[in-house]
């Protein structure tokens, strides 16, 4: 069968990639045409435009490339039209999904939805186009299944988070091993998660790195971005005692002792690698503003989300200083709020659920196809 996904960020492309390859267990004769990255590129079919490409943050950003973007859309519409898939896979990344699952709703594609946009968040009208353009729903946080059907009256399947099988599936690395291949030194390593597009690692790294100097008995490493160049990273590397993995944000976590880490998919996989953090997160003043009035949440990570209350410490825009992190970053390397923290972090894994996301989503995809076409 044929399978078209939409994926518009490197987690996208993460979670897009493990599930091309449960389709893949399942149907050996899937054909797959993508918009993602290097990681389902790597599992085979053809890339149509990568991620990199797609990447405009913020309500100011977006409209400074509306043009780009609406090309990219008709360009979307006109690539499925040639491929004609058994069913097309949105995976997130609603403001340009919604345009495209409206129209192949219209044409009768068959249209899948993995990882639900936040219109739980903010944009709750949204629940108008998913009810009359998806036909199949996917959730992976416990609280959306109640959202939607609850609150919507729409039936979604709650496949659990595919994070859980990224870390688990991934291949494990000694700590030694690491230091050695990355020419590190012996201390304690504090990471450094800074975002994944240019002009939110500048931002984010400007006061991320004023807090190496008070902490000598620690080593900062900054993960690289998937989506950058490592020469990129020189800029800070050159002005900063700092050092610099590229392409192994899962590896540097595993042997963190504390993260820093921006709002974003990366605090959930911080948790899960059970690495004590702070949250970070600073926006252009215009779409901070603007931001602040649409989005109607307590916290703005996803640990803190899911769990319902404060178990990681969330720094937003002008808390988010030198000052601040230094004090929340001497906390979490102090014995009794490490030890809080990680309590949490065992009961927040709980309640996202048993691994296998991926390939119960998978199963629910092909069987549908399967049904539709019995």
């Amino acid at each position: 069968m044929k399978y078209y996904l939409i994926a518009g960020e490197a987690s996208g492309d993460l979670h897009g990639s493990n599930l091309m390859k449960a389709l893949l267990r399942l149907d050996a004769q899937a054909e797959f045409r993508f918009w993602g990255g290097d990681l389902m590129q790597q599992v085979g079919g053809n890339l149509v435009k990568h991620y990199r490409d797609l990447a405009f943050m913020g309500f100011v950003e977006v409209l400074a490339n509306i043009n780009t973007i609406f090309k990219n859309i008709n360009h979307c519409k006109k690539d499925i039209e040639a491929f004609q898939p058994d069913a097309i896979i949105f995976i997130d990344y609603p403001g340009f999904n919604f345009r495209i699952m409206k129209w192949a709703k219209q044409q009768g594609y068959a249209t899948h939805y993995y990882i639900s946009p936040q219109i739980w968040a903010w944009k709750e009208n949204r629940i108008k186009a998913i009810k009359r353009d998806v036909d199949e729903m996917y959730v992976i946080l416990p609280f959306e299944k109640d959202f939607y059907e609850e609150k919507h009256d729409f039936p979604v399947h709650f496949v659990g988070h595919p994070l859980l099988d990224a870390i688990e599936n991934r291949k494990e690395i000694r700590e030694s091993e690491f230091i050695a291949q990355h020419q590190l030194v012996d201390k304690p390593i504090i990471a450094l998660l800074p975002g994944s597009r240019k002009q939110e690692i500048a931002k984010m790294l400007e006061t991320m790195l004023k807090v190496t100097r008070k902490f000598p008995d620690y080593q900062f490493v900054i993960a690289g971005a998937p989506s950058q160049e490592t020469e990129y990273y020189e800029q800070f590397l050159k002005k900063n005692k700092v050092s610099l993995v590229m392409n192994a944000t899962y590896d540097l976590l595993s042997v963190a002792h504390a993260a820093l880490v921006t709002s974003g998919t990366a605090t959930l996989e911080t948790a899960l690698f059970e690495v004590p953090e702070v949250v970070c997160y600073k926006g252009s003043t215009i779409s901070y503003q603007i931001a602040k009035r649409v989005i109607n949440l307590n916290y703005i990570s996803l640990v803190n989300l899911i769990m319902d209350k404060e178990v990681v410490k969330e720094l937003i825009q002008s808390e988010f200083n030198e000052k601040k992190l230094t004090q929340e970053l001497e906390k979490i390397l102090s014995a009794e709020p490490r030890k809080q923290m990680l309590e949490n972090y065992k009961s927040l894994r709980e309640k996202l659920g048993g691994s296998g996301a991926s390939q119960k989503t998978a199963e629910l995809i092909v069987n549908s196809i399967n049904h539709k076409n019995a």
